[in-house]
């Protein structure tokens, strides 16, 4: 590809050799979690939320667990300003909710913001100041000390407006472009900062380390991290925070190493949306966490309404394919996933097991609330046995033999193939109706009486008048049973090619009903095998029902060959 070589790295790899992240297997336990969604998700939507819809998506991220809300940047635009104070003299905010709120580091902005805050309870006031290399440079054209002293002229008028306004504010700052900054020169900015405000461990500051573009692999971040942890001021007061964002893709890992390389906090949206390719989805990291046995102290468990809320009013589209939360991460359209998920399940019911190990699902379905059934069986022309005859079983209690399951399964897959299509599980049971059940056509069978051929009942006799192509006949005949006596009577009366006849049966259950089908199988001389299926009030009604079908289904085969 043209031009690769005007890119170089724009990161910095911390002057240290040996990293202790790098030893741990997995992140433990939860972090403070922090929904950026009302300030850096709602900046990116092309139409911003309104207040009545940023007012909705408050409430849903606290019923969802978050303890720290970043609602806005209330110094931008009256819309942000009116919100937080609709949040604030509502009395909209709970009292163990922390809502945290942007501004730069810059005197008229601070006061601004200091303002919109009266008669909160719970705040974070979060200011930054870019420090990368490329921002010195290029855009503030300051030397190291002048941009240090920005961040330190904030953190003095904070200081000053605590003090005068008599807030226990929280206080968190962002040394913005830190993935671009020198790890030293980062590290010297936030001390700085630190040693003004002066945390305590019971009134902790919020170092918070973004990044604001992904330049570097994931490892990379989580040794600026580390390096970062061990180095900062007043650290027992201190809660180191990720903000990651995705342009490389790798938010998501950029967050977990950096969990492990020491952070304490985490900043991120619901879906990951956000500015370019969005901030870290919060959703899949605490999801990830869940998948190891990690509580995740956030509640994911109605991850469908939690879809429908998002996408009504950010105007965004949860992708089908989004962790946990797309309509299709837990559909399995391949034979051999539905096969193993089918005998996974089985294998664990049967087994009484309450921990997850199916094969193909990382979780179960219901936990996100997710049907098993409509959500993880679905039915293309890539379909194997496994998942037609469990999605009939499942919906409509029909337990089919295993080599008529088989033959089930390549007919609905044809259709789907054919009509270039996903089978929903109401058209693959009409289709299984239509095509194997009570089939009449062309052999009808209009009544039928059965006596006995012997007194002691071990051979049958059987009447019946059946229509052939509209064409009404009597026929008759013996056997050792109903069912042989019927076939009998088809073939030497009618001249129907079939042997080798076999059959089995259940009880159909289906609301207050309760019918008996029966599945036949039926052979012709060469071989060939044909199934039908009877359903009838009565088991010995459903068993010829069935055989009727079967040969109906062999002699349109025929017509058709």
């Amino acid at each position: 590809m043209k031009n690769f070589e005007r890119y170089s790295r724009q990161y910095f790899n911390p002057p240290v050799n040996e990293y202790k992240w790098v030893k741990k297997e997995y992140v433990d336990h939860a972090p403070t979690w922090c929904s950026v969604d009302l300030r850096d998700g709602n900046q990116s939507l092309i139409v911003p939320m309104s207040i009545d819809e940023k007012l909705e998506f408050f409430d849903l991220l606290v019923k969802i667990g978050f303890k720290e809300i970043e609602v806005g940047f209330p110094a931008a635009s009256e819309t942000e300003y009116n919100f937080l104070r609709r949040l604030i003299e509502e009395d909209r905010i709970p009292d163990d909710v922390t809502v945290q709120v942007l501004t730069q580091a810059r005197e008229h902005i601070i006061l601004k913001t200091f303002e919109s805050l009266k008669g909160c309870k719970n705040a974070i006031v979060h200011f930054y100041n870019s420090t990368s290399k490329a921002q010195r440079e290029q855009v503030f054209k300051k030397s190291k000390d002048e941009v240090k002293q920005i961040a330190v002229e904030g953190a003095k008028l904070i200081k000053r407006l605590q003090e005068e306004n008599g807030t226990n504010f929280r206080v968190e700052y962002s040394p913005e472009s830190f993935t671009g900054t020198e790890p030293e020169y980062a590290l010297e900015v936030c001390n700085a900062v630190l040693d003004i405000l002066k945390p305590t461990p019971d009134r902790k500051m919020i170092i918070n380390l973004p990044v604001t573009v992904e330049h570097s692999l994931p490892h990379i971040y989580a040794n600026q991290i580390e390096y970062m942890s061990d180095r900062l001021n007043y650290r027992e007061a201190v809660e180191v925070s990720l903000h990651p964002h995705n342009d490389r893709g790798c938010g998501v890992a950029d967050t977990e190493l950096g969990l492990l390389a020491g952070a304490d906090r985490v900043e991120g949206t619901l879906f990951g949306n956000g500015e370019r390719t969005g901030n870290v989805d919060i959703i899949t990291v605490a999801m990830n966490m869940f998948s190891q046995g990690v509580d995740p102290q956030l509640d994911f468990s109605d991850i469908p309404s939690i879809c429908e809320l998002y996408e009504r009013v950010t105007r965004m589209e949860v992708s089908a394919r989004s962790p946990y939360a797309g309509s299709l991460v837990f559909a399995a359209f391949s034979g051999s996933h539905q096969d193993a998920i089918a005998k996974g399940k089985k294998w664990h019911q049967e087994k009484g097991l309450t921990s997850w190990t199916i094969p193909y699902l990382p979780i179960d379905p219901a936990d996100v609330g997710r049907e098993y059934e409509t959500d993880v069986i679905r039915i293309n022309s890539q379909s194997g046995k496994g998942g037609v005859g469990y999605l009939l079983e499942s919906h409509y209690g029909y337990v089919l033999p295993k080599a008529f399951s088989e033959k089930v399964s390549y007919f609905i897959k044809n259709v789907s193939d054919v009509n270039h299509k996903e089978m929903l599980p109401n058209e693959v049971y009409d289709c299984f109706v239509q095509e194997f059940i009570n089939v009449k056509n062309p052999i009808e069978l209009k009544n039928i009486v059965f006596s006995k051929a012997q007194a002691d009942g071990t051979r049958m006799h059987v009447d019946m008048v059946v229509s052939v192509k509209g064409e009404e006949r009597a026929i008759s005949a013996e056997g050792s049973g109903r069912l042989s006596a019927v076939s009998r009577a088809l073939r030497h009366e009618l001249g129907v090619d079939i042997s080798d006849l076999s059959y089995t049966e259940h009880a159909l259950e289906r609301g207050s009903d309760s019918k008996a089908v029966t599945y036949v199988s039926v052979t012709d001389k060469n071989g060939n095998v044909e199934w039908g299926v009877g359903v009838h009030d009565d088991i010995i009604y459903s068993s010829v029902n069935a055989l009727f079908s079967a040969i109906n289904r062999r002699e349109y085969t025929k017509s058709n060959a």
